[in-house]
């Protein structure tokens, strides 16, 4: 089966692994995004996955917008029987989706119709999801909103971070393929549209959706935290610089006002008003990331000290 894969983040990683370790399967060509520039030079780099294909003798295209009509005549040329897309970060056009001899599949990183869009790792566990998953989806031309082949699902643990979500589900990914294309290879492969109940989106995550809004509460706070570690972490103003903070406990009590330092031996004790967290990895702008009790020997911040814009 020859299979091309369209993917840029990190995710995808193992998927292009396993089809690489297959007998059954030609990986044709990795279509993922151009490369960017990274660091405060700006050196352009290349995605991971990218360097990895390359490293098998992958051909590798990267066009800046799959819609230009020759990036789609160059995926048409692969006479691909299916194409895989994870994380990609375009839509696909009509005639990129009618490409693949037998279907163009997306690898998504949450049990649909929840958490349609960019981000649904972070936002699972932002809102407090108990599981999450990989949806096994045939593409069309909307957002996440294609018939669904399978789902595996996946429990979300109580420390669960954006990070560790991230790479379970990276591992649970390929499982979920194998399954579905020995289902497209035998021709038993279902076709179950998604349900119109119970449609949430997450979008593109930016800097801001890191900040902490105390007033959300002690149990949502620590939820944030948990989900935008690593990026774009969750961050406060100390004195007018950026504070991100890595690791939080939720408590019921103290109650302090919101953003006020309640205390700042083994942490950052932090008001929430109707309770506080502490803060146990910190980062403060321009200052590397350290456990908050180190930090603290360094950087003293004084009980009432108010944190926040």
């Amino acid at each position: 089966m020859r299979v091309a894969l369209i993917a840029t983040g990190d995710i995808a990683l193992p998927t292009l692994r396993w089809l690489l370790m297959v007998p059954d399967f030609e990986v044709v060509a990795l279509v993922t995004q151009p490369d960017k520039p990274v660091g405060r030079h700006h050196e352009l780099t290349p995605p991971k996955i990218k360097t990895e294909a390359l490293s098998y003798g992958v051909p590798v295209l990267q066009p800046a917008k799959l819609r230009a009509p020759d990036a789609v005549v160059q995926v048409q040329a692969l006479e691909a029987d299916v194409i895989v897309v994870m994380a990609y970060g375009q839509i696909l056009p009509k005639d990129v989706l009618e490409a693949a001899n037998l279907a163009c599949l997306n690898l998504h990183a949450s049990l649909l119709p929840r958490w349609r869009g960019a981000a649904p790792i972070q936002a699972a566990i932002e809102a407090g999801d108990e599981k999450t998953g990989i949806t096994v989806m045939y593409m069309d031309e909307g957002l996440d909103t294609g018939d669904i082949l399978l789902m595996r699902e996946v429990n979300i643990s109580p420390g669960e971070t954006g990070g560790s979500l991230h790479d379970r589900l990276a591992e649970e990914a390929p499982g979920a393929l194998a399954v579905a294309l020995a289902m497209l290879m035998r021709g038993d492969a279902p076709r179950v549209p998604q349900p119109a109940e119970g449609v949430t989106y997450a979008g593109k995550l930016t800097r801001e959706h890191g900040e902490l809004d105390f007033s959300a509460g002690h149990i949502a706070v620590a939820r944030k935290v948990r989900a935008m570690n690593p990026w774009p972490a969750a961050a406060t103003k100390l004195d007018g610089k950026r504070l991100k903070v890595f690791a939080a406990t939720p408590l019921a009590t103290p109650l302090g006002s919101l953003g006020e330092v309640l205390a700042s031996a083994d942490g950052l004790l932090i008001g929430t008003g109707d309770g506080s967290v502490l803060a146990t990895d910190l980062q403060l702008e321009g200052k590397r990331r350290m456990p908050a009790s180190e930090w603290l020997r360094g950087h003293p911040v004084a009980p009432g000290t108010k944190l926040g814009t």
